[in-house]
């Protein structure tokens, strides 16, 4: 736990939250700013500040909540579908250093864009620079 984590905080009872699930290594609330209604946060119980810190384990068992979650918050606010994401790192909008999964109900004529509206300006990539992505991802490792 860090002390300093409202996420910490929320797990540990210290700040009330509406929760919708809890097992031994993930938790699950409706984000207290929602972005629509039954915008719900899926998160490690342990303090990880970016999924790539999280252990293979544990990522796992946030990964398999959230998808476990994505139908049942949709059929609670009768969403036409769901944008779910991971904010990684405060260049990528993180605001809370703990990793959480957003599952966003999204509804007809909402007014949201796709996934590809939150970065700006897309880049012009040729197809040699994206081989050039594409080879430098597959052997990373």
């Amino acid at each position: 736990m860090s002390e300093d984590c409202i996420f910490c905080r929320i797990v540990a009872g210290e700040i009330p939250s509406r929760t919708v699930y809890e097992d031994d290594t993930v938790f699950a609330f409706l984000d207290a700013n929602p972005l629509a209604p039954g915008h719900t946060l899926v998160i490690p119980k342990a303090h990880h500040e970016r999924l790539n810190d999280l252990p293979a384990d544990l990522a796992h068992d946030v990964l398999d909540r959230l998808y476990q979650l994505v139908p049942q918050v949709e059929r609670a606010v009768d969403a036409d579908g769901t944008t779910v994401a991971f904010n990684n790192g405060p260049a990528a909008g993180q605001e809370v250093q703990h990793v959480h999964g957003h599952i966003v109900p999204r509804f007809e004529n909402d007014g949201g864009g796709p996934i590809h509206a939150i970065a700006g300006q897309q880049p012009d990539l040729d197809d040699n620079e994206l081989d050039e992505i594409a080879e430098r991802i597959a052997q990373s490792e």
